[in-house]
């Protein structure tokens, strides 16, 4: 049985995903198949995802389902249910991960956890700088203090997130502090998530739905939330990042309200 499945959130963009799995090929921990959960990308698109997946080493599963809006947590769910493996690793199509990302999660994955890891954000700059080959050969690894220095002097952001370290006591110190789960950098036993009934799928719009809801559930049947920083690394590729609607803040307050682990509105209808 393969050891993990990491469910890659996508739309559309090719070129950002061709940059994912790149890092993908990179992985120290080769035990894995990629689920891409298309949220609806046109049929060119979906005819280049499967030339694409022929050409990597792991086993790659596209899901999709047709363009209705913002649909991304009924295509999640649908890769939940499609996924091979007893462990779940979430990334995002615009996220490309450090050569340890993987075995970060799957090495420290424990019962009743959800694991969460943090991102660097790169500069439009620096993302235009990249490309498949790159990625493939670590340069973002190779070449982290440009990285740095886009942040100290351009316009990259949250660059100190992407030290990656295996120093047990610097380790213990960051990850002291709770921090919550980021939809793009998260894992889980898929058992854990299939008690909550995965993903709610009444939120129709980018944030909160995909993570602060999933945690608020997870939480209530007793599951811990531990930290991955500087252990599961990776590099959100630069884009216009949509808003936080009312909707989707409305929907959860609601959903504190009542206080369901189980959502009626998940997997199973």
């Amino acid at each position: 049985m393969i050891k993990s499945s990491v469910i890659i959130s996508f739309y559309k963009n090719l070129k950002y995903l061709q940059m994912v799995l790149a890092g993908f090929e990179r992985q120290n921990n080769k035990d894995f198949e990629i689920i891409i959960a298309d949220d609806g990308s046109p049929f060119d698109v979906v005819a280049e995802i499967e030339k694409m997946s022929a050409l990597h080493s792991f086993p790659i599963l596209h899901v999709w389902h047709p363009d209705k809006g913002f649909r991304k947590n009924k295509i999640l769910n649908k890769a939940i249910v499609a996924s091979r493996s007893p462990y779940l690793i979430f990334i995002d199509g615009d996220c490309v991960p450090h050569s340890k990302f993987v075995s970060g999660h799957v090495n420290n994955a424990v019962e009743n956890t959800t694991l969460t890891g943090r991102r660097v954000n790169l500069s439009q700059k620096l993302t235009e700088k990249l490309s498949p080959v790159k990625v493939r050969i670590g340069w973002l690894e190779h070449h982290f203090s440009r990285v740095v220095l886009d942040g100290l002097f351009g316009d990259s952001f949250d660059v100190e997130k992407g030290f990656y370290t295996e120093n047990e006591t610097i380790l213990k110190y960051f990850n002291k502090k709770k921090r919550g789960i980021v939809g793009c950098n998260f894992s889980l036993h898929k058992k854990d998530i299939l008690k909550i009934n995965g993903f709610d799928e009444r939120y129709e719009a980018a944030s909160v739905g995909e993570d602060s809801d999933i945690q608020f559930r997870l939480e209530l049947l007793g599951i811990e939330i531990r930290s991955l920083n500087h252990i599961a690394v990776q590099y959100h590729l630069d884009h216009k990042l949509q808003p936080r609607p009312q909707e989707n803040l409305d929907l959860f307050a609601k959903v504190r309200e009542e206080a369901r682990a189980f959502t009626q509105f998940g997997i199973v209808k």
